[in-house]
């Protein structure tokens, strides 16, 4: 019976926070994209340095230069594979007489969209192991962990959806894409369940290196974007939405404590 519970719960968790975040993101947000790419800064690094590394850090059985390093070794690794990017794309279109420039070409783009399902999925993943850690504790204890992980997935979904639709993807393509990613909820619930003690302490691990997808599209990503809009208003309301992004996951933490 807890499997079933925590089956549900998993389930829910990412498809109710994806499917939230959605109907934010394509009714009201669709036509501020270039506002919403300084939301989701702020989202991704609040999310990052106020839940995701403070858990890893509080959790981990490892030294923290190790998880540290592995935070360095994440950020490099999505450089190399941002850079594989950039070098099949450019072969591909050697000589094809088209002048892609960078925000243009769709495929170029969706670099950045790819490294946040990377992400995204891997947080998912973690998200299910901890649902399922607390109904194995108490199932009451599992319902309100539930409720809070889809509390905070759903502002840092809305990130997604922004960087996925800044990327170039449609928006069919980025609601298939963010629902896969909130399955690995249900695969972390089952892996929890069945591996509890082997699974939490792999958690602190995952989270650094999710953070790390987090930190490396916000700062060589996003950031560089909202830099070619230098106009003192726009940087202005720039620095208000990063700040309204922070304020969300911040609030959102402290109303779950």
């Amino acid at each position: 019976m807890t499997l079933i519970w925590i089956l549900l719960a998993t389930f829910s968790a990412g498809i109710i926070s994806i499917t939230a975040a959605a109907s934010l993101s394509f009714k009201l947000l669709t036509r501020m994209v270039d506002s919403m790419v300084s939301l989701s800064v702020g989202i991704l690094l609040a999310t990052t340095f106020w839940h995701s590394l403070p858990e890893a850090f509080k959790e981990a059985q490892a030294s923290v230069d190790t998880l540290f390093s592995l935070l360095l070794v994440g950020i490099l690794f999505f450089f190399f594979l941002e850079k594989v990017s950039l070098i099949r794309h450019n072969h591909h279109h050697e000589g094809d007489g088209h002048n892609h420039h960078e925000g243009h070409d769709a495929e170029y783009a969706g670099k950045s969209g790819w490294m946040i399902l990377v992400g995204d999925g891997i947080h998912n993943f973690v998200d299910g192991i901890l649902i399922a850690a607390a109904f194995v504790s108490d199932p009451k204890v599992g319902l309100i962990t539930a409720i809070a992980i889809i509390a905070h997935e759903i502002p840092q979904e809305i990130g997604d959806f922004m960087i996925l639709m800044n990327a170039g993807f449609t928006k069919l393509r980025a609601l298939i894409y963010n629902l896969a990613c909130g399955l690995l909820a249900v695969v972390g619930g089952i892996v929890g369940y069945l591996f509890l003690d082997h699974s939490a302490k792999i958690i602190p691990y995952l989270l650094v290196f999710a953070s790390s997808s987090f930190i490396y599209i916000a700062v060589s990503d996003l950031m560089p974007q909202m830099h070619r809009r230098i106009k003192i208003k726009e940087s202005l309301k720039q620095m208000l939405m990063i700040g309204i992004g922070v304020g969300i996951v911040i609030g959102l933490s402290l109303i779950q404590n």
